[in-house]
Parts: structure tokens; sequence; C-alpha cells
């Protein structure tokens, strides 16, 4: 057997080991990607994960680098060839992708393409994803595509098993949202058993107050003064239990909202005063947002869980047209030097690949006794 098939074959079965191997469907992604470049011998690879705005909800490239990825800014929309894969559903090879009358050009900073290669993602019927290649390292045919037709069979195995883990992102991501709604209802009961408590406490001090009322009149006026109080504490209560316990709803609410009355459940549900403050923060790309959220969530469930912190501070920022969020306590903190293990345990890889996915920053600061600081910026839309 020749070395190019083995090669092959080697990149295959790394994919599949990798899907096997991780939780996150990033770190999957990552793998199928890079075996892709790989294995096709290309200077670029790249898979994106439609949203529902016109948009990618993730995206993920090799070849490109953190510095390179920076500077091309948004994530691309669902325009041009890349529409074509999501929304006719065929195969591309193209001898030069920049004379293809689809073609709408990219941004100045994203680096020069020619031949190209590309294939839908597919479960079922449905197009989730689509899985692309560009400048093959290889002298070109006078006028032709350095991709073969067994680099397209090739690469559709890959997309084949990119399928699979897109399906199994979204087992996961739902095995996620079914923990929220446990922790929900624990709150939920939580808050009731606050509320109950008040109103034992009403119940007492009116009771107080009407044996008190004949003898003592003024401090039957006392008592009933504690009477309002508690009335209105009980509604607060309440009122919280309604309003902070209703799923967050980030397309409808905006990432502030959403970010905020999910800071104020957490501050009611743990013992560490939990704080949220937003400067000058106008509204992000959706696939941004979704991110930013799930990083805030990630780095505020390490603080309270992890950190023993007795304050965690979460803030938004406007940064230029993106923003920065940034998530600090003052726990225990960890030695840097331990990021690199620690950081699966700690989320750290997920909030990486989310940041990295709507071409983001991710800075993690940390020493022991002295508290971390996350800070995550996007660069907007």
């Amino acid at each position: 057997m020749s070395p190019g098939p083995r090669s092959g074959l080697a990149a295959v079965s790394s994919a599949l080991l990798a899907m096997s191997r991780h939780l996150e469907v990033r770190d999957v992604l990552k793998t199928i990607v890079a075996s892709a470049r790989e294995l096709l011998d290309a200077q670029y690879a790249a898979l994106g994960v439609p949203d529902d705005h016109g948009g990618f909800a993730q995206f993920v490239v090799d070849g490109v680098s953190d510095e390179q990825w920076k500077a091309i800014g948004p994530l691309p929309r669902q325009h041009g060839i890349l529409a074509a894969m999501l929304h006719e559903a065929t195969p591309e090879r193209l001898a030069d992708v920049r004379k293809d009358p689809r073609f709408e050009g990219w941004p100045s900073a994203h680096p020069e393409m020619s031949d190209f290669l590309g294939l839908p993602i597919r479960d079922g019927d449905e197009v989730i994803g689509a899985l692309f290649l560009a400048n093959k390292n290889c002298d070109k045919p006078e006028g032709g595509c350095g991709f073969t037709e067994e680099d397209e069979q090739l690469l559709s195995i890959l997309a084949q098993h990119a399928a699979i883990a897109l399906t199994n992102a979204r087992l996961y991501e739902r095995s996620r949202e079914l923990t929220i709604a446990e922790e929900r209802s624990r709150l939920a009961h939580e808050l009731h058993d606050a509320v109950s408590q008040k109103l034992f406490s009403l119940r007492l001090t009116a009771q107080a107050a009407a044996a008190l009322v004949d003898r003592d009149p003024s401090r039957a006026k006392g008592e009933l003064h504690q009477v309002a109080v508690l009335a209105a504490e009980a509604a607060d209560e309440l009122r919280a239990a309604v309003v902070e316990l209703r799923p967050a709803a980030l397309d409808e609410d905006g990432l502030t909202a959403t970010l905020r009355t999910h800071v104020q459940v957490l501050d009611r549900a743990h013992t560490a005063r939990v704080t949220f403050t937003a400067r000058s923060f106008r509204a992000l790309p959706a696939a941004q947002e979704e991110a930013m959220l799930r990083v805030a969530q990630e780095a505020l469930h390490n603080a309270l869980r992890h950190s023993g912190a007795e304050h965690v501070d979460v803030t938004l920022d406007r940064r230029g047209s993106g923003a920065v969020l940034r998530v600090t306590d003052d726990g225990s903190g960890f030695e840097p030097t331990a990021i690199r293990r620690a950081g699966r345990h700690l989320g750290l890889v997920s909030m990486r690949d989310r940041t990295s996915g709507v071409g983001g920053t991710l800075t993690v600061e940390s020493a022991p006794g002295k508290g971390t600081t996350i800070e995550m910026e996007v660069p907007g839309g």
C-alpha cells in the first residue's frame, strides 16, 4: 500500500478516535478540520455550522494563525459559495474560487485562496454545516483545480463523521439544558423556602401585634410596622421567583438582560455575592452573544463551585465595535502553569474554543490566593 492511503486512513482514524475521546464537540470539529487539511494536503480548511440568523453558530478553521483570525474580524455570513453549499447542498470543486460568479470577496486580512473544495454536511435531509478546503499544495493542471475527485470522495467521508459529531453536539446541549432545568427546579425550592420563612415571620408578627394592641399600643404599632416590612420582602421574593426562574431568552431579551437575570439567580442561590455591570454595551451578532453568554455561565460555574469565592463580579463593556466580558472572583485561584492540566476540569478548553469560534480572544489571569479573572473579547459585527 502506498504512503498516501496509509496516511489517509490514519487521518480518518484520528478523527474517529477524537469523536470517542472528547466530550466537547469543538474538540471533535477541530480534529476533523485538521485531519481534512492534512489528508488532502491543503493550506486551509474550515468547518461552519450555520445559525438561524444568516451567520454561523460555530466556525472552526485550520491553517490560520490566531493573529490572522483576529485581524480577519467577524465570522463570515452565509453568502456566495458558502450559501451554495448550505442551501443548494451541492459539492463545489473550483479551480479558482475568486473567478466564480457567486464569489463576493473577503476581508482585507483574509488569506488569498484559489482552488477550492467544499461539501455540505448532512443529517438525513437536513444540511447542518459545510466542510471546505482551499489551496492544495501541488502543481495544478493548466486552468484546473488541484483537488481531485478522489479528494472529494475522501472529504465526503469526513463530512459524514462531522455530521455524527454535530448530532452528538445537539444531544450534549440537550443534556446541558436538562441540567439547567434541574438547577432551576432546585432554585425554585430554595426561593419557595425563603418566601415561606418570610410568611411565617409575618404571621407571628401579626399575632404579636394583635395581642399588644389593647395593652401596649405603641409596641403594637412597632410590630405592625414590621408586618409591613415583612410583607414587602415576601412580595419581592415572589416577584423574583416569577421573573428570575423563567427561561433565559437571549433572542428576545438580548445579552445584557439575560446575563443580568442569570447573575440575579446565582446571587440568590449561593452564599457568595454575585454582581453584574454593563457599560455602553450594544448588540452583537447572534453567534457572538451566544458564545459570550456560554463563557460567562462556565466562568461563573467555576468561580462558585470550585474557587470558594466570596464575591464574583461580571462586567460587560463596549470596546470599539466589539465587546469585552470580564468575570472576576476573589477565590483561591491557581498556578498559571497548571492551566493546561486544570483546563478541561475548569472548562477552559471549552471557553477558549467558544471564543475562537467567533473570532475572539480569551485571557485567563490567576494566582494562588489571588483569585481569577477571565476576560473574553469579541470583534463585533
